[in-house]
């Protein structure tokens, strides 16, 4: 029979635990970083079960708490995605509440967008005056209504007759 693998059962939040106590090291995209359950392999070929209570997006600099004692480090990996600007931040502001609105997964910061690459998207975004870039950046989106809790991975909402209320 098969060696038990050792259990990660909980999540350190970034920044409440002290990064270089880790004892291993993951480097994980977005859809792998959102998971309840999976056998994963440390850098180092340490092999563990991530085993959480629910689905859970794990962010960069995150902890993995192994039973038994021991903390895996999560890193977000580089992903091909798109970085969107715009001439104001009233307009980006705009531009943001689009993608929202579509609910697609997206990274908020203060001068930019990013979102995973979508030419229907993109040529809506130009329309509406965004410039575009392709990048190559770790992505960590805001959670939300697609987000922490509803979102599985390579699953895209896209709704022609809305059967859910926006109005709040």
């Amino acid at each position: 029979m098969a060696e038990a693998l050792p259990r990660a059962t909980q999540v350190l939040p970034a920044g409440g635990w002290i990064a270089r106590t880790a004892r291993h090291a993951v480097t994980l995209d977005f859809d792998d970083r959102f998971r309840r359950r999976r056998r994963i392999v440390a850098e180092d070929g340490f092999a563990f079960l991530l085993d959480l209570e629910e689905a859970t997006a794990l962010r960069d600099g995150d902890g993995l708490l192994l039973e038994g004692g021991g903390v895996v480090l999560v890193r977000a990996a580089p992903e091909p995605l798109v970085e969107i600007r715009a001439e104001s931040p009233g307009r980006l502001m705009r531009l943001a509440w689009h993608l929202g609105n579509r609910h697609l997964p997206t990274e908020i910061q203060a001068e930019y967008l990013l979102i995973r690459d979508d030419h229907v998207i993109l040529a809506m975004l130009r329309g509406l005056g965004a410039e575009v870039r392709q990048v190559n950046a770790p992505f960590n989106p805001e959670g939300g209504a697609y987000g922490e809790h509803n979102r599985q991975p390579g699953h895209h909402h896209h709704h022609d007759g809305h059967d859910h209320d926006h109005h709040h």
